[in-house]
């Protein structure tokens, strides 16, 4: 029963990597999205399953229903892990909805942070997968995505900067010769 999250992740990671095979041709947009669905599979696995990754290794947590941390707000390694393995996500929200602003995705950030905590404590409770809803986590998490759509953002404005720069040049010489 400890593993139901663990099959579901990775039932909806081959269905969808079977999907993206099927029915994209583009080798380059493929890959793309390949390495995209590796990363919210990772992500799925460490937040979801009872397998646990601290920075240098993988273990399984032993059974039971984790407990809860609501006050005691510590930063350490396992906060700063936590950052970063939410930047590539801020990053894949940005590119997704291109659109939405950064005012809008800091509170969004935040938000996805309690969700994936209070998933989290109801997978704990349910599959006894021992995981620890905190507020650390929490934290974390909002930080890591609002990070990563902001170097979305500053990544997108330099890319199409230089782009349109390079498209001026080749139309201003194409109008001299």
């Amino acid at each position: 029963m400890r593993w139901i999250p663990l099959l579901v992740v990775l039932s909806l990671s081959f269905i969808s990597g079977l999907y993206i095979l099927g029915s994209i041709d583009e080798v380059k947009r493929r890959s793309v999205f390949l390495i995209r669905l590796t990363y919210l599979t990772f992500l799925g696995v460490i937040l979801f399953t009872p397998l646990s990754f601290d920075g240098v290794a993988v273990y399984i947590m032993p059974a039971g229903i984790g407990r809860v941390n609501l006050h005691y707000i510590y930063v350490g390694l396992g906060f700063i892990e936590n950052i970063i393995l939410t930047i590539p996500l801020g990053f894949l929200i940005k590119k997704i909805f291109p659109n939405m602003s950064l005012i809008l995705i800091v509170p969004l950030s935040f938000i996805m942070g309690v969700g994936f905590e209070l998933t989290q404590y109801y997978l704990s409770h349910t599959f006894l997968i021992n995981r620890v809803s905190d507020i650390n986590d929490v934290i974390a998490n909002g930080i890591g995505v609002a990070v990563g759509a902001t170097l979305a953002l500053v990544y997108y404005y330099v890319y199409e900067k230089k782009l349109s720069k390079k498209k001026f040049r080749i139309s201003v010489r194409r109008y001299e010769g």
